[in-house]
């Protein structure tokens, strides 16, 4: 699973460890050794991988550390992002090409490098993160909103070919999520007012509040279920 140090990508390693699954660790930045910690606590087996997902050769080597520990992959969880926030005009391509690398090519060579072998076993699931902005275009978000379409997309896309072949893929699109990630919208009184208004839940989403999504695309209660974004948002997209 990807992008486990903190956030979304945490709450979700910790849900499925409670669930009963060993979950190989990788951060970036953040050493993901207190999410392992906590998943070691539960009587679960991980190990910390580390890579930068911008580089093209991560992929493969992430695969391999999974691999090389716990002899095979049942499930893989893309979760990890990045976001560069500027206006679309003054957008530089260094920023452009960051982003999509990180939340989309990733996302693709990792599925591809997993699926392998479940395709040959005839199960597996694959999980990615998507996001509201799958479905919005945000503002002074360009190069984000393009690389999580993408994600939708190509959820439904390897979901085509692969369901026959008993690997379910899907993904999940969170709302509105107090992680780093949105730091900067809560800081913004103003903005974060707006937000909080338009949830009909009334509140901002919780990283846990993911955990139990994730659970059910990973287990066997969602068998039949092959190309889907499963959107958590407190209601935001129905209001």
């Amino acid at each position: 699973m990807t992008g486990v140090s903190g956030g979304i990508g945490a709450a979700i390693a910790k849900a499925l460890a409670h669930a009963g699954a060993g979950i190989a660790c990788h951060g970036n930045t953040r050493a993901p050794e207190e999410t392992c910690n906590a998943i070691r606590k539960m009587g679960r087996r991980a190990c910390a991988l580390a890579g930068d997902l911008a580089k093209r050769l991560t992929p493969a080597a992430l695969i391999k550390g999974t691999l090389d520990y716990f002899g095979k992959i049942d499930i893989l969880v893309n979760n990890a992002g990045c976001i560069r926030r500027a206006p679309a005009a003054a957008l530089s391509e260094a920023d452009w090409d960051a982003v999509l690398e990180v939340n989309l090519t990733s996302v693709f060579r990792l599925s591809q490098l997993a699926a392998a072998p479940m395709l040959d076993r005839g199960c597996g699931k694959i999980v990615n993160v998507a996001s509201l902005l799958s479905f919005q275009g945000g503002v002074t978000v360009a190069s984000y909103a393009a690389s999580k379409g993408g994600v939708a997309q190509l959820t439904k896309a390897l979901a085509n070919e692969w369901a026959p072949r008993g690997v379910n893929v899907n993904a999940i699109a969170p709302g509105y999520i107090r992680t780093d990630n949105t730091s900067a919208l809560q800081a913004d009184e103003v903005r974060s007012r707006q937000i909080l208004e338009r949830i009909p839940a009334g509140r901002w989403g919780e990283p846990e509040d993911i955990g139990g999504a994730a659970v059910f695309l990973c287990s066997k209660a969602s068998e039949y279920v092959h190309g889907h974004v499963l959107v958590v948002d407190g209601g935001w997209l129905g209001r």
